[in-house]
């Protein structure tokens, strides 16, 4: 099993899936991003803070569970 934080439950047409949150999705595409690019990896996160959709706390937290707080962030600085 894998990171369980950032997944929501979603009731779509009777069935119950598992649905990422946008501050989850945004830090897979960093832990993917040799396989994705960097600048997929990057172009989700400004996307994200651009449209005020993302929750940095809540990303920081994702990002340090899944050992991705050096990679994060010097962009995430950036944003601020």
């Amino acid at each position: 099993p894998g990171l369980v934080v950032g997944v929501e439950p979603q009731l779509i047409d009777g069935i119950t899936v598992k649905v990422t949150s946008l501050s989850r999705t945004v830090v897979d595409c960093f832990k993917y991003r040799n396989k994705l690019g960097v600048d997929v990896a990057v172009e989700a996160l400004t996307d994200a803070w651009e449209q005020k959709r993302l929750n940095l706390d809540e990303a920081w937290q994702i990002a340090k569970l899944a050992r991705m707080e050096n990679v994060m962030r010097p962009y995430l600085m950036a944003l601020r």
